[in-house]
């Protein structure tokens, strides 16, 4: 339905963590995790359901945990990542213990929506302008063949403590062209991207856009990723054991040999995480700053 728009939110690796590792520590005043404000900033631009992406096997404590506070501000879906969730061709000869990626994550959800849906992280803030530009963007297309992609400035999405990995994007007139993979740092004052697949490393401007897995598809989506994820299967069929079926992978393969596009939307937001324990102070007082300027309610969920 054109009205419905789904954010399914990868959190497989949540389960784990728990014990109180930093992708999951409390940040709100009231035990909030970042999701909970992705969650909230989504219901206030207008998203119908959430779908999490979980194990299995942490299905109790993650509803204990974060969707039993949710479930009652709106329709909740858990589906589950199953590294045993591979097409029956496929030989697993390999002990491997990591999930596939994240393409195989969102292939997971592929029961549990049947419309348009935005896919995020679980552990990255993104603030609300995102989910709000995304939503007018499905609102207002009618080419089911076009996607979109929520772009962060390069500087408003760093931490002082390091580096990070984000997607250094490529565009013509407005429309996704490329993503560089990257691990991205400050150098000597300057913002140096290093791709992940070895290339020379290379100066990014402070206004440069990267991805950060905000991508907002229609249900064609989990076609591509059907067929996509056996030709992932077959190329990598001599070691199993540390490749990954990627979103962006599939992206591309959409956009060169499909026929698909992807909009740019620009974010002037700052995003929030933890990516080191240094991070925390920090996050916290951005949030309460956040709340102090009335964006959010002291208790998130009250």
């Amino acid at each position: 339905m054109k009205d419905e728009l789904t954010l399914v939110i990868l959190a497989a690796g949540m389960g784990s963590r728990f014990g109180g590792l930093k992708q999951v520590e409390p940040i709100g005043p009231n035990g909030e995790f970042l999701l909970d404000y992705s969650i909230y900033d989504a219901i206030e631009a207008g998203f119908t359901k959430v779908v999490f992406i979980i194990k299995e096997e942490n299905y109790e404590l993650f509803r204990k945990t974060v969707g039993e506070r949710i479930e009652g501000k709106i329709p909740v879906v858990y589906a589950f990542q199953d590294i045993n969730d591979i097409p029956d061709t496929v030989n697993l000869n390999c002990d491997r213990e990591k999930p596939w990626g994240t393409g195989h994550a969102v292939l997971a959800a592929r029961n549990a929506v049947h419309e348009n849906f935005v896919m995020i992280n679980s552990d990255d803030f993104y603030g609300r302008d995102a989910y709000k530009k995304i939503k007018e963007f499905f609102d207002n297309s009618t080419d089911p063949d076009c996607y979109s992609m929520v772009a962060f400035r390069v500087a408003n999405t760093m931490t002082e403590n390091g580096s990070v990995k984000r997607g250094v994007c490529e565009s013509q007139d407005g429309y996704l062209t490329n993503i560089i993979e990257s691990s991205i740092e400050k150098v000597d004052d300057k913002i140096i991207a290093t791709p992940l697949d070895g290339r020379d490393a290379f100066e990014v401007a402070p206004n440069s856009l990267v991805s950060m897995n905000f991508f907002g598809f229609t249900e064609k989506m989990f076609d591509a990723l059907k067929s996509g994820i056996v030709k992932f299967f077959d190329d990598n069929k001599d070691d199993l054991t540390k490749c990954e079926y990627l979103i962006p992978d599939v992206v591309f393969e959409e956009i060169k040999n499909n026929g698909k596009k992807v909009r740019i939307l620009e974010s002037t937001d700052k995003w929030l995480g933890v990516t080191y324990r240094e991070d925390k102070e920090h996050v916290v007082e951005e949030i309460k700053k956040l709340i102090e300027k009335g964006e959010y309610q002291n208790d998130l969920w009250q």
